[in-house]
């Protein structure tokens, strides 16, 4: 909000406003400017702001016998001055009602026309689902947002509005990193992760909803625990990034992983908010010392830990994981490299195969993704420095790959990229970045 302040007094003194103003008057009017710019914010300071100036001005015109070139909305008429009182009073009170309420409503939204709408919106890990005639996204932070076409993106509530209980009492703080959306049983499932960056203190919840329609009766958020951790020291593995995805029995699998000893799947049990028992787990990719460009000397997120290889993340930079199934095959999308650095950003996007939802998947080259392996569908380019973590669905017939990349023209800033996905003749995705 403070930037957004800051931004409508840069563009109040440049858009050709009125200039020299001071005092109270040019807060009143960069107020009034901050509405005309950003009309999808409520906030009660500033239509407060606003409020008070409209009365003054309606005192001002109600008290002067000629109507000032200042009137509220510029209001005219060829009546006699004489007779205007009445009128003026009558106006005074129908702007005077619109106005209040208006004020007093803050920052609650009154349907969703007041909702914020952007066309290229801010993204950070994103996934995809369609329900009830919208698409939605979910990202990191737990954001959520929906369209009609893939173009209009409407900013809706986030999933939580606090920090859920058993994420409390772990120690983790803020909003979930990395959801994934999945139709399950009848309704939908939201799987999460809480960690701190370049650490393997790891958790994976999930959190069911009847709908994703915000406007439905049914429409609730209930948040069903914990499912997996990692402990540093402990585990060499990291619980983030989760993926679920059902085999060809109907039976759903896990999979999740960033660093460390890469990714793995582990089975879930039939109400897919545990894991099976007894536990089933694979390994489905990794990056071998000597497979992976070196991180560990040269980015201060993934420095060696004093304490010992246990707690080190490693050079294996893979992480996100996304199987997607395709012609009676199962395709994994893993991100490899480095994400979050903005211009030095180095994310990319690798696939392989596998007839078997839990591997071994190979690329293209016949590589095995335990062993370094992956073909790359998906790099930075002159207009990207980097681009990944990558949800593949299939809307109307088409498939296509949600994911972020940092824009060169946004300053490096992570945005929401959806492209379409073709097939080679030979069963192999391609993606046009």
């Amino acid at each position: 909000m403070v930037l957004l302040w800051i931004l409508s007094v840069i563009r109040y003194r440049t858009a050709g406003e009125p200039a020299g103003t001071s005092g109270k008057g040019l807060i009143l009017r960069i107020a009034i400017y901050f509405k005309k710019v950003w009309p999808g914010w409520n906030f009660l300071p500033i239509d407060s702001l606003i409020l008070l100036h409209r009365i003054q001005l309606l005192s001002r015109w109600y008290n002067n016998p000629k109507l000032s070139a200042e009137t509220p909305d510029n209001i005219a008429t060829t009546a006699n001055l004489n007779d205007m009182k009445q009128t003026k009073l009558l106006i005074a009170c129908i702007l005077a009602a619109i106005s209040i309420p208006n004020a007093l409503a803050g920052n609650k939204s009154d349907g969703a026309d007041d909702r914020k709408v952007v066309q290229y919106p801010n993204a950070h890990d994103p996934v995809a689902a369609y329900c009830d005639g919208r698409y939605y996204v979910f990202t990191t932070g737990m954001g959520v947002m929906s369209s009609e076409d893939m173009v209009n993106w409407r900013i809706e509530d986030r999933v939580f509005d606090k920090i859920p209980q058993w994420a409390a009492d772990k120690g983790f703080r803020g909003m979930p990193w990395a959801p994934d959306i999945q139709y399950l049983n009848g309704k939908w499932y939201i799987y999460y992760s809480y960690s701190g960056f370049g650490k393997n203190k790891s958790a994976i919840g999930v959190a069911t909803n009847k709908t994703l329609n915000p406007e439905s009766p049914d429409f609730g958020w209930e948040d069903q625990g914990m499912i997996v951790e990692s402990v540093p020291g402990r585990d060499e593995w990291n619980a983030i990034d989760a993926n679920v995805t059902l085999d060809e029995n109907g039976d759903a699998w896990l999979a999740f992983g960033s660093f460390w000893r890469g990714i793995k799947m582990a089975k879930l049990n039939a109400d897919c908010t545990r894991l099976s028992e007894p536990q089933e787990w694979y390994p489905v990719s990794r990056r071998p010392e000597g497979t992976a460009p070196e991180t560990v000397s040269t980015d201060t997120a993934v420095r060696p830990d004093p304490r010992g290889l246990d707690f080190d993340a490693g050079n294996g930079a893979v992480e996100a994981p996304f199987i997607f199934k395709h012609d009676g095959m199962y395709y994994l999308f893993v991100s490899f490299d480095l994400c979050c650095r903005g211009a030095k950003s180095t994310y990319n996007v690798v696939v392989g195969r596998s007839e078997c939802i839990h591997g071994p998947y190979f690329d293209k080259d016949g590589v095995n993704m335990m062993e370094g392996g992956g073909t790359v569908i998906v790099k930075g380019n002159g207009q990207y420095a980097g681009a990944g973590h990558c949800a593949v669905v299939t809307f109307d017939g088409k498939d296509y790959m949600f994911m972020h990349g940092y824009d060169k023209d946004y300053d490096y800033d992570s945005r929401l990229l959806v492209r379409e996905i073709s097939w080679t003749e030979d069963g192999w995705p391609v993606v046009k970045l």
